[in-house]
């Protein structure tokens, strides 16, 4: 009688990578050198907070606040810059000859004529996200802001988050060759939106918190055409706010597949994670939040594991106000220009719709937003 034994060899360990120094690359803000125009902020809201903090830390010029609840607009200027004019007035901020660039935070439906009439007085804008609810406006706000000689840019403060900015100038380095694959998974609690306007908005996650994620797939992509893009949204059985707290997307091109996770109603152990998967290398972002990450990069000469300076918050404010007056410096356009913004903008347009029919939308055949979005 004879037996028979089968036995797997174990796998040999995989050989250690070492740690090699992180490349030096240019994530953090970069101000222009002695260059302080004036800005006037209109909308004196919760994030406006962010936008003067940023400022204040920056040394930069705020001359004017504007609100149309005056009391808001003084209660900003007397926190941050109490030698400022305060004002409910906005045509007196376009006819102040000290303002030279309108930071604009309002809330997305009374943006564009506010934005229309700062670029037709030749001041430079920079526009809050998400920037229109409709690509055709922002077309022509683009071509506005070029026919008047002015720069318009848009607040997506995520591009200058220590993180997103690693990852996309590691990117740009090509340190990861052609990219395969790009991730990103978030799970947070963003039921902090109860009782105020944000909970009246039905696409809440794909459209004002998931234009960052879209924002930054295009960065990354930049010239590479998406096919089409798949999304849905889904409301929790325990959420006790009424926009849906869950979404997904799933966006195709030629040659790279991306998807985008967010739980929004993650009420223990929250998450966010981004993984970049490219032919010479990798690279991923992992932590508890937005706020605190950790990066690592893989490539054959081994893991770099850079330790960032700063925050997306007040740090994304900083960087869209320093790359706005850095272009208008070095007269150029800026890097978060509204044209430049548009690609980002198609990418949400469609998974909104997506996510509203059932079916695979192909970016910018959707030109806005729908009515109740």
């Amino acid at each position: 009688m004879s037996t028979t034994t089968t036995e797997t060899a174990a796998k040999p360990a995989a050989p250690r990578m070492p740690i090699v120094p992180a490349p030096a690359l240019p994530y953090r803000p970069r101000d222009p050198k002695r260059f302080r125009p004036g800005i006037a902020l209109v909308g004196c809201g919760g994030i406006s907070k962010w936008h003067l903090r940023a400022y204040q830390k920056a040394g930069y010029r705020v001359v004017a606040l504007c609100d149309m609840m005056l009391a808001r607009a003084q209660e900003r200027r007397d926190e941050f810059f109490p030698k400022a004019y305060a004002t409910d007035s906005f045509q007196d901020v376009l006819s102040r000859d000290d303002v030279a660039v309108v930071d604009i935070t309002t809330h997305p439906p009374e943006r564009p004529p506010l934005v229309e009439a700062a670029l037709r007085a030749h001041k430079h804008v920079l526009s809050q996200k998400p920037f229109v609810l409709d690509l055709g406006v922002g077309q022509r706000l683009a071509d506005l802001a070029e026919e008047m000689g002015v720069r318009l840019a848009v607040n997506q403060n995520a591009r200058w988050a220590p993180h997103f900015s690693y990852i996309r100038e590691a990117v740009r380095a090509g340190l990861l060759g052609s990219i395969d694959a790009l991730h990103c998974d978030v799970h947070w609690d963003h039921s902090w939106v109860k009782g105020t306007p944000f909970e009246s908005v039905r696409h809440l996650i794909l459209y004002d918190f998931g234009i960052h994620w879209f924002d930054f797939v295009s960065t990354i992509m930049r010239e590479a055409m998406p096919r089409r893009i798949y999304a849905s949204m889904a409301r929790t059985s325990t959420q006790a706010i009424q926009p849906a707290l869950l979404a997904q997307t799933i966006i195709e091109y030629e040659s790279t597949q991306v998807t985008l996770i967010f739980d929004g109603a993650t009420r223990f152990d929250h998450m966010d994670r981004t993984f970049l998967v490219g032919s010479e290398g990798a690279i991923r972002s992992v932590g508890p939040s937005t706020e605190h990450q950790r990066v690592e990069l893989t490539t054959a000469a081994g893991i770099a594991r850079p330790r960032l300076k700063g925050a997306w918050f007040p740090d994304g404010f900083h960087g869209t106000m320093a790359e706005l007056l850095s272009a208008i410096a070095e007269n150029r356009e800026p890097s978060h220009s509204a044209r430049n913004n548009l690609a980002s903008l198609a990418l949400c347009y469609a998974a909104v719709a997506s996510a509203e029919r059932g079916e695979a939308i192909k970016p910018g055949t959707v030109r806005q937003l729908p009515a109740d979005f």
